[in-house]
Protein backbone atom coordinates (compact mmCIF):
# COMPACT_ATOMS: atom_id res chain seq x y z
CA UNK A 1 0.00 0.00 0.00
CA UNK A 2 2.93 2.24 0.91
CA UNK A 3 4.56 1.55 -2.57
CA UNK A 4 1.30 2.48 -4.43
CA UNK A 5 1.00 5.76 -2.42
CA UNK A 6 4.21 6.52 -3.67
CA UNK A 7 4.36 5.74 -6.77
CA UNK A 8 0.83 7.54 -6.78
CA UNK A 9 2.39 10.98 -5.66
CA UNK A 10 5.19 10.90 -8.23
CA UNK A 11 2.93 10.38 -11.07
CA UNK A 12 1.36 13.20 -9.37
CA UNK A 13 4.33 15.39 -9.87
CA UNK A 14 4.75 14.05 -12.97
CA UNK A 15 1.59 15.01 -14.31
CA UNK A 16 1.94 18.30 -12.62
CA UNK A 17 4.96 19.29 -14.47
CA UNK A 18 3.38 18.23 -18.00
CA UNK A 19 0.21 19.93 -17.30
CA UNK A 20 1.88 22.89 -15.56
CA UNK A 21 3.94 23.68 -19.40
CA UNK A 22 0.60 23.82 -21.26
CA UNK A 23 -0.95 26.63 -18.76
CA UNK A 24 1.41 29.88 -19.72
CA UNK A 25 2.22 29.19 -23.41
CA UNK A 26 2.78 32.19 -25.62
CA UNK A 27 -0.28 33.90 -27.12
CA UNK A 28 -1.39 31.85 -30.10
CA UNK A 29 -4.63 31.27 -31.67
CA UNK A 30 -5.07 27.87 -32.62
CA UNK A 31 -5.20 27.02 -36.31
CA UNK A 32 -7.67 25.58 -38.16
CA UNK A 33 -7.28 21.66 -38.56
CA UNK A 34 -7.40 19.56 -41.30
CA UNK A 35 -10.74 18.41 -41.69
CA UNK A 36 -11.30 14.84 -40.55
CA UNK A 37 -13.77 12.17 -40.51
CA UNK A 38 -14.80 12.55 -37.01
CA UNK A 39 -14.82 16.65 -37.41
CA UNK A 40 -16.75 16.90 -40.61
CA UNK A 41 -20.10 17.32 -38.71
CA UNK A 42 -21.58 18.00 -35.53
CA UNK A 43 -23.70 15.07 -33.34
CA UNK A 44 -27.09 16.52 -33.10
CA UNK A 45 -27.92 15.89 -28.80
CA UNK A 46 -30.87 16.74 -26.76
CA UNK A 47 -30.65 20.31 -25.56
CA UNK A 48 -28.56 20.94 -22.83
CA UNK A 49 -28.77 22.70 -19.69
CA UNK A 50 -25.78 23.98 -17.72
CA UNK A 51 -25.38 23.53 -14.10
CA UNK A 52 -24.13 25.22 -11.18
CA UNK A 53 -23.21 22.43 -8.63
CA UNK A 54 -22.11 25.43 -6.04
CA UNK A 55 -25.71 26.03 -5.98
CA UNK A 56 -27.82 22.80 -5.94
CA UNK A 57 -29.56 22.03 -3.01
CA UNK A 58 -29.13 18.26 -2.75
CA UNK A 59 -27.69 16.95 0.50
CA UNK A 60 -25.74 14.68 -0.91
CA UNK A 61 -23.97 17.44 -2.97
CA UNK A 62 -20.19 17.96 -1.26
CA UNK A 63 -17.25 21.15 -1.23
CA UNK A 64 -15.39 19.95 -4.34
CA UNK A 65 -11.93 21.58 -3.12
CA UNK A 66 -11.73 18.72 -0.10
CA UNK A 67 -9.52 16.90 -1.60
CA UNK A 68 -7.05 14.93 0.65
CA UNK A 69 -3.13 15.61 0.63
CA UNK A 70 -1.84 12.72 -0.61
CA UNK A 71 -4.27 12.54 -3.91
CA UNK A 72 -3.94 16.23 -4.76
CA UNK A 73 -2.38 17.32 -7.90
CA UNK A 74 -1.33 20.68 -8.80
CA UNK A 75 -2.65 23.02 -11.33
CA UNK A 76 -0.70 25.75 -13.07
CA UNK A 77 2.72 27.37 -12.68
CA UNK A 78 4.54 27.15 -9.08
CA UNK A 79 4.10 30.31 -8.18
CA UNK A 80 0.57 31.04 -9.27
CA UNK A 81 -1.78 33.08 -7.46
CA UNK A 82 -4.86 32.25 -5.75
CA UNK A 83 -7.18 34.51 -8.42
CA UNK A 84 -5.49 33.01 -11.39
CA UNK A 85 -5.94 29.31 -9.67
CA UNK A 86 -9.41 30.27 -9.49
CA UNK A 87 -9.37 31.52 -13.27
CA UNK A 88 -8.21 28.72 -14.79
CA UNK A 89 -11.16 26.08 -12.78
CA UNK A 90 -9.15 25.17 -9.86
CA UNK A 91 -8.82 24.98 -5.88
CA UNK A 92 -6.47 26.86 -3.86
CA UNK A 93 -5.79 26.30 -0.33
CA UNK A 94 -3.67 29.16 0.54
CA UNK A 95 -0.58 27.50 -0.93
CA UNK A 96 -1.19 25.47 -3.41
CA UNK A 97 -2.96 25.64 -6.40
CA UNK A 98 -4.69 21.84 -7.19
CA UNK A 99 -7.64 20.06 -8.83
CA UNK A 100 -10.70 19.75 -7.49
CA UNK A 101 -13.32 16.75 -6.57
CA UNK A 102 -14.88 17.81 -10.29
CA UNK A 103 -14.53 17.54 -14.14
CA UNK A 104 -12.21 20.26 -14.30
CA UNK A 105 -11.57 21.90 -18.40
CA UNK A 106 -8.46 24.18 -19.38
CA UNK A 107 -8.18 25.24 -22.75
CA UNK A 108 -4.88 26.47 -23.65
CA UNK A 109 -3.54 29.51 -25.54
CA UNK A 110 -1.80 26.91 -27.78
CA UNK A 111 -4.47 24.72 -28.65
CA UNK A 112 -4.12 21.79 -25.81
CA UNK A 113 -7.51 20.64 -24.03
CA UNK A 114 -6.72 19.49 -20.91
CA UNK A 115 -9.46 17.56 -18.76
CA UNK A 116 -8.83 16.31 -15.19
CA UNK A 117 -11.36 13.95 -14.44
CA UNK A 118 -11.97 13.39 -10.21
CA UNK A 119 -12.98 9.48 -8.98
CA UNK A 120 -15.74 12.01 -6.56
CA UNK A 121 -17.08 13.74 -9.51
CA UNK A 122 -19.95 11.35 -8.87
CA UNK A 123 -22.30 9.34 -6.39
CA UNK A 124 -21.54 7.05 -6.49
CA UNK A 125 -17.93 7.19 -7.52
CA UNK A 126 -17.11 7.21 -11.77
CA UNK A 127 -15.42 4.15 -12.89
CA UNK A 128 -12.27 6.05 -14.26
CA UNK A 129 -11.28 3.30 -16.90
CA UNK A 130 -15.12 3.88 -18.43
CA UNK A 131 -14.52 7.41 -19.91
CA UNK A 132 -14.70 8.09 -23.92
CA UNK A 133 -14.84 10.81 -26.16
CA UNK A 134 -17.13 11.72 -29.58
CA UNK A 135 -16.09 9.42 -32.30
CA UNK A 136 -13.16 7.38 -29.72
CA UNK A 137 -11.70 4.51 -31.49
CA UNK A 138 -9.83 3.59 -28.45
CA UNK A 139 -6.59 5.96 -29.41
CA UNK A 140 -7.93 8.63 -26.61
CA UNK A 141 -6.22 7.19 -23.64
CA UNK A 142 -5.22 9.43 -20.45
CA UNK A 143 -1.90 10.64 -20.20
CA UNK A 144 -2.42 9.64 -16.70
CA UNK A 145 -3.82 8.44 -13.64
CA UNK A 146 -3.88 7.95 -10.39
CA UNK A 147 -6.11 5.87 -7.29
CA UNK A 148 -8.34 9.90 -7.71
CA UNK A 149 -8.27 11.18 -11.19
CA UNK A 150 -7.64 10.46 -14.67
CA UNK A 151 -5.86 13.04 -16.72
CA UNK A 152 -6.71 13.58 -20.37
CA UNK A 153 -4.49 16.39 -22.71
CA UNK A 154 -4.89 16.22 -26.61
CA UNK A 155 -4.74 18.79 -29.47
CA UNK A 156 -8.45 20.55 -29.71
CA UNK A 157 -8.61 18.56 -32.55
CA UNK A 158 -8.00 15.61 -31.04
CA UNK A 159 -10.86 12.68 -30.03
CA UNK A 160 -13.18 13.67 -32.30
CA UNK A 161 -13.31 17.27 -31.44
CA UNK A 162 -15.40 19.12 -33.69
CA UNK A 163 -14.91 22.48 -35.14
CA UNK A 164 -17.04 25.09 -35.84
CA UNK A 165 -16.46 28.78 -37.01
CA UNK A 166 -17.84 32.17 -36.18
CA UNK A 167 -17.02 35.62 -37.19
CA UNK A 168 -14.20 36.47 -35.05
CA UNK A 169 -14.47 33.15 -33.32
CA UNK A 170 -13.49 29.28 -33.26
CA UNK A 171 -15.04 26.92 -31.17
CA UNK A 172 -14.26 23.45 -30.15
CA UNK A 173 -16.38 20.60 -28.93
CA UNK A 174 -15.91 17.12 -27.54
CA UNK A 175 -18.30 15.01 -25.55
CA UNK A 176 -16.93 12.95 -22.35
CA UNK A 177 -19.49 9.97 -21.20
CA UNK A 178 -18.99 6.83 -19.05
CA UNK A 179 -19.92 3.04 -19.41
CA UNK A 180 -22.44 1.60 -16.85
CA UNK A 181 -23.47 -1.78 -15.54
CA UNK A 182 -26.79 -2.76 -16.51
CA UNK A 183 -28.78 -5.82 -14.91
CA UNK A 184 -31.52 -7.08 -17.32
CA UNK A 185 -35.09 -8.80 -15.20
CA UNK A 186 -37.48 -10.12 -17.18
CA UNK A 187 -39.77 -6.65 -17.21
CA UNK A 188 -37.10 -4.30 -17.19
CA UNK A 189 -33.43 -3.32 -17.16
CA UNK A 190 -31.83 -1.02 -14.11
CA UNK A 191 -28.40 0.19 -13.34
CA UNK A 192 -26.41 1.62 -10.39
CA UNK A 193 -23.93 3.47 -12.17
CA UNK A 194 -23.17 6.48 -12.63
CA UNK A 195 -23.96 7.46 -16.09
CA UNK A 196 -21.39 10.48 -16.74
CA UNK A 197 -22.04 12.44 -20.07
CA UNK A 198 -21.08 16.21 -20.88
CA UNK A 199 -20.16 18.31 -23.26
CA UNK A 200 -16.85 20.70 -23.05
CA UNK A 201 -16.10 23.65 -25.56
CA UNK A 202 -13.07 25.28 -25.66
CA UNK A 203 -14.02 28.80 -27.14
CA UNK A 204 -11.07 31.26 -28.67
CA UNK A 205 -12.23 34.78 -29.51
CA UNK A 206 -9.54 36.93 -30.55
CA UNK A 207 -6.70 36.56 -27.82
CA UNK A 208 -8.62 35.29 -24.78
CA UNK A 209 -10.13 32.12 -24.58
CA UNK A 210 -13.14 30.29 -22.87
CA UNK A 211 -13.62 27.24 -21.33
CA UNK A 212 -17.09 25.40 -20.47
CA UNK A 213 -18.72 22.27 -19.27
CA UNK A 214 -21.91 21.97 -20.29
CA UNK A 215 -24.15 18.96 -18.65
CA UNK A 216 -26.22 16.93 -20.98
CA UNK A 217 -30.16 16.43 -19.06
CA UNK A 218 -31.70 16.92 -16.39
CA UNK A 219 -34.87 15.57 -14.21
CA UNK A 220 -37.49 16.21 -15.61
CA UNK A 221 -40.99 18.46 -13.18
CA UNK A 222 -42.49 15.62 -11.45
CA UNK A 223 -46.64 15.19 -11.47
CA UNK A 224 -48.79 13.75 -8.69
CA UNK A 225 -49.06 9.89 -8.27
CA UNK A 226 -52.62 8.37 -6.71
CA UNK A 227 -52.79 4.91 -4.70
CA UNK A 228 -56.74 4.17 -4.38
CA UNK A 229 -57.71 0.73 -3.29
CA UNK A 230 -60.73 -1.07 -1.14
CA UNK A 231 -58.15 -1.76 1.48
CA UNK A 232 -56.74 1.61 3.25
CA UNK A 233 -53.12 1.05 2.71
CA UNK A 234 -50.09 3.71 2.55
CA UNK A 235 -46.77 3.47 1.06
CA UNK A 236 -44.16 5.67 2.70
CA UNK A 237 -40.71 6.88 2.59
CA UNK A 238 -38.75 7.12 6.06
CA UNK A 239 -36.14 9.21 6.41
CA UNK A 240 -34.35 9.23 9.85
CA UNK A 241 -31.02 9.74 10.02
CA UNK A 242 -28.19 8.73 12.60
CA UNK A 243 -27.08 12.30 14.74
CA UNK A 244 -24.85 9.88 17.02
CA UNK A 245 -21.89 8.03 16.57
CA UNK A 246 -22.94 4.45 16.99
CA UNK A 247 -26.53 4.05 16.42
CA UNK A 248 -28.06 1.80 14.22
CA UNK A 249 -29.52 3.53 10.97
CA UNK A 250 -31.79 0.78 10.11
CA UNK A 251 -33.47 1.36 13.41
CA UNK A 252 -33.01 5.10 13.31
CA UNK A 253 -34.72 5.26 10.20
CA UNK A 254 -38.07 4.67 10.81
CA UNK A 255 -38.29 6.89 13.35
CA UNK A 256 -39.62 9.78 10.50
CA UNK A 257 -41.07 10.09 7.27
CA UNK A 258 -41.06 12.35 4.49
CA UNK A 259 -44.18 13.85 4.18
CA UNK A 260 -46.23 14.93 1.14
CA UNK A 261 -44.54 18.92 1.00
CA UNK A 262 -40.80 16.94 0.91
CA UNK A 263 -42.11 14.78 -2.40
CA UNK A 264 -40.38 14.41 -5.37
CA UNK A 265 -37.79 12.56 -3.07
CA UNK A 266 -34.50 13.09 -4.28
CA UNK A 267 -32.33 10.33 -4.30
CA UNK A 268 -28.19 9.07 -5.26
CA UNK A 269 -28.13 5.92 -6.85
CA UNK A 270 -26.93 3.18 -4.45
CA UNK A 271 -28.40 5.16 -1.53
CA UNK A 272 -30.47 3.14 0.81
CA UNK A 273 -34.75 4.15 0.17
CA UNK A 274 -36.64 2.71 3.16
CA UNK A 275 -40.15 1.65 2.39
CA UNK A 276 -43.05 1.26 4.96
CA UNK A 277 -46.02 -0.16 3.71
CA UNK A 278 -48.98 0.34 6.72
CA UNK A 279 -52.59 -0.57 7.26
CA UNK A 280 -54.84 2.57 7.92
CA UNK A 281 -58.16 2.37 9.92
CA UNK A 282 -57.96 -1.22 11.23
CA UNK A 283 -57.57 -2.18 14.73
CA UNK A 284 -57.94 -5.77 15.08
CA UNK A 285 -54.85 -6.98 16.46
CA UNK A 286 -55.09 -10.49 15.19
CA UNK A 287 -54.83 -9.28 11.34
CA UNK A 288 -51.46 -9.56 9.59
CA UNK A 289 -50.44 -6.62 6.74
CA UNK A 290 -49.17 -8.84 3.99
CA UNK A 291 -47.06 -8.06 0.69
CA UNK A 292 -46.95 -10.21 -2.52
CA UNK A 293 -44.70 -8.53 -5.13
CA UNK A 294 -43.52 -5.16 -4.66
CA UNK A 295 -42.08 -3.29 -7.52
CA UNK A 296 -40.76 -0.26 -9.36
CA UNK A 297 -41.96 1.41 -12.60
CA UNK A 298 -41.12 4.74 -14.38
CA UNK A 299 -44.43 5.72 -14.82
CA UNK A 300 -47.08 6.18 -12.12
CA UNK A 301 -49.54 3.67 -13.56
CA UNK A 302 -48.15 0.55 -11.65
CA UNK A 303 -48.99 -1.83 -14.95
CA UNK A 304 -47.03 0.35 -17.36
CA UNK A 305 -43.31 -1.41 -18.16
CA UNK A 306 -40.30 -1.25 -17.72
CA UNK A 307 -40.61 -2.80 -14.28
CA UNK A 308 -37.99 -4.15 -12.12
CA UNK A 309 -39.05 -6.93 -8.95
CA UNK A 310 -38.26 -5.57 -5.33
CA UNK A 311 -40.07 -8.51 -3.91
CA UNK A 312 -41.96 -11.19 -4.73
CA UNK A 313 -44.40 -13.03 -2.67
CA UNK A 314 -43.27 -11.17 -0.41
CA UNK A 315 -39.27 -12.33 -0.58
CA UNK A 316 -36.20 -10.31 -1.78
CA UNK A 317 -36.10 -10.56 -5.30
CA UNK A 318 -33.58 -13.04 -5.97
CA UNK A 319 -31.95 -11.68 -9.39
CA UNK A 320 -31.08 -8.70 -7.91
CA UNK A 321 -27.47 -8.29 -7.03
CA UNK A 322 -28.61 -5.33 -4.46
CA UNK A 323 -31.06 -7.86 -2.56
CA UNK A 324 -33.69 -6.13 -1.11
CA UNK A 325 -33.64 -6.22 2.71
CA UNK A 326 -36.72 -7.06 4.51
CA UNK A 327 -37.06 -5.61 8.30
CA UNK A 328 -38.97 -7.29 11.03
CA UNK A 329 -41.56 -5.56 12.79
CA UNK A 330 -42.44 -6.46 16.28
CA UNK A 331 -43.48 -5.28 20.06
CA UNK A 332 -40.19 -3.33 19.99
CA UNK A 333 -40.77 -1.16 17.56
CA UNK A 334 -43.41 1.17 19.84
CA UNK A 335 -46.57 0.82 16.91
CA UNK A 336 -49.59 -0.12 18.40
CA UNK A 337 -49.81 -3.13 16.10
CA UNK A 338 -46.79 -4.11 14.56
CA UNK A 339 -48.39 -6.88 12.33
CA UNK A 340 -49.93 -3.71 10.78
CA UNK A 341 -46.46 -2.56 9.03
CA UNK A 342 -44.49 -4.08 6.83
CA UNK A 343 -40.81 -2.53 5.71
CA UNK A 344 -38.33 -3.21 3.26
CA UNK A 345 -34.99 -1.42 2.40
CA UNK A 346 -33.54 -1.78 -1.30
CA UNK A 347 -30.45 0.49 -3.23
CA UNK A 348 -32.07 3.31 -5.46
CA UNK A 349 -31.40 2.68 -9.23
CA UNK A 350 -32.63 3.84 -12.45
CA UNK A 351 -34.00 2.36 -15.47
CA UNK A 352 -32.33 1.22 -18.65
CA UNK A 353 -33.96 1.78 -21.71
CA UNK A 354 -32.93 -2.15 -23.85
CA UNK A 355 -33.74 -4.08 -26.22
CA UNK A 356 -31.02 -6.58 -25.74
CA UNK A 357 -31.77 -9.98 -24.00
CA UNK A 358 -28.28 -9.96 -21.76
CA UNK A 359 -27.02 -7.72 -19.17
CA UNK A 360 -23.68 -5.91 -20.19
CA UNK A 361 -21.70 -2.92 -19.68
CA UNK A 362 -23.67 -0.31 -21.53
CA UNK A 363 -22.69 3.02 -22.61
CA UNK A 364 -23.49 6.30 -24.80
CA UNK A 365 -21.31 4.98 -27.46
CA UNK A 366 -18.64 2.40 -28.51
CA UNK A 367 -20.66 -0.72 -28.54
CA UNK A 368 -17.59 -2.68 -28.32
CA UNK A 369 -16.45 -1.54 -24.92
CA UNK A 370 -19.20 -3.44 -23.49
CA UNK A 371 -21.35 -5.44 -25.82
CA UNK A 372 -24.33 -3.08 -25.78
CA UNK A 373 -25.91 -1.09 -28.70
CA UNK A 374 -26.11 2.66 -27.87
CA UNK A 375 -29.17 3.45 -29.08
CA UNK A 376 -30.44 0.35 -26.78
CA UNK A 377 -28.58 0.70 -23.63
CA UNK A 378 -29.49 4.47 -22.32
CA UNK A 379 -30.03 5.28 -18.67
CA UNK A 380 -33.05 7.25 -18.30
CA UNK A 381 -32.48 8.62 -14.91
CA UNK A 382 -36.01 10.44 -14.69
CA UNK A 383 -38.00 8.92 -11.55
CA UNK A 384 -39.40 5.92 -10.11
CA UNK A 385 -42.42 5.04 -8.37
CA UNK A 386 -42.43 1.82 -5.93
CA UNK A 387 -45.72 -0.30 -5.99
CA UNK A 388 -46.65 -3.65 -3.56
CA UNK A 389 -49.64 -5.90 -3.87
CA UNK A 390 -50.85 -6.06 -0.36
CA UNK A 391 -53.40 -7.94 1.42
CA UNK A 392 -54.75 -9.10 4.76
CA UNK A 393 -54.05 -12.32 6.34
CA UNK A 394 -56.10 -13.72 9.35
CA UNK A 395 -53.43 -15.50 11.32
CA UNK A 396 -53.85 -18.30 13.01
CA UNK A 397 -52.03 -21.83 14.58
CA UNK A 398 -50.88 -22.64 11.49
CA UNK A 399 -50.37 -20.23 9.44
CA UNK A 400 -48.42 -16.71 11.06
CA UNK A 401 -48.80 -15.40 7.91
CA UNK A 402 -45.02 -14.59 7.57
CA UNK A 403 -43.37 -14.95 3.60
CA UNK A 404 -41.60 -18.03 4.01
CA UNK A 405 -38.81 -17.02 1.34
CA UNK A 406 -35.98 -19.50 0.26
CA UNK A 407 -38.44 -22.45 0.26
CA UNK A 408 -38.34 -25.52 -1.59
CA UNK A 409 -40.68 -25.96 -4.70
CA UNK A 410 -43.13 -28.03 -2.28
CA UNK A 411 -43.55 -25.51 -0.14
CA UNK A 412 -44.41 -22.88 -2.15
CA UNK A 413 -46.63 -25.22 -4.18
CA UNK A 414 -48.58 -26.00 -0.99
CA UNK A 415 -48.58 -22.30 0.19
CA UNK A 416 -50.02 -20.94 -3.40
CA UNK A 417 -53.16 -23.35 -2.64
CA UNK A 418 -54.20 -21.11 0.43
CA UNK A 419 -56.67 -18.65 -0.18
CA UNK A 420 -54.73 -16.16 2.46
CA UNK A 421 -54.98 -12.78 0.46
CA UNK A 422 -58.73 -12.59 -0.50
CA UNK A 423 -58.76 -9.05 0.43
CA UNK A 424 -56.32 -7.07 -2.11
CA UNK A 425 -55.02 -3.67 -3.19
CA UNK A 426 -52.22 -1.85 -4.98
CA UNK A 427 -50.50 0.53 -3.23
CA UNK A 428 -48.20 3.46 -4.89
CA UNK A 429 -45.57 5.82 -3.71
CA UNK A 430 -45.46 9.27 -4.52
CA UNK A 431 -42.44 10.15 -6.71
CA UNK A 432 -38.75 9.53 -6.36
CA UNK A 433 -36.51 11.27 -8.30
CA UNK A 434 -32.98 10.18 -9.05
CA UNK A 435 -30.68 12.95 -8.53
CA UNK A 436 -27.83 13.24 -12.29
CA UNK A 437 -24.70 11.83 -10.40
CA UNK A 438 -22.68 14.69 -12.15
CA UNK A 439 -23.03 17.02 -8.76
CA UNK A 440 -19.79 19.05 -9.35
CA UNK A 441 -18.34 20.16 -12.69
CA UNK A 442 -16.13 22.93 -13.37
Amino acid sequence: MEMKLICGCLLALALFCCLADAQYPSLQLPQKPKPTQDNRHHQKTQEPQIKNPSKTSDPSAFHTCEVEEQYKIRCGAPSISGSDCEAINCCFDGRTCFYGKSVTLQCTKDAQIILVVARDATLPNLDLESITFLGDTGTCNPVGTTPAFAIYQFPVYGCGTVMTEEPGVIIYENRMSSFYEVAVGPHGAITRDSHYELYIQCKYIGTTVEALVIEVGDVPAPFPVAAPGPLRVELRLANGQCTTKGCNEEEVAYNSFYVESDYPVVKVLRTRVYVEVRMLERTDPNIVLTLGRCWATIDRNPFSDPQWDLLIDGCPYRDDRYTTTLVHVDGSSGLMYPTHHRRFIFNMFTFVSTGLSNPGKGGSKNPGKGGADPEVMTPLKEKIHIHCDAAVCKASAVDNCEPRCFRNRRDIAASAKKDTRAETTVVSSHEVVIVDPSLSTQ
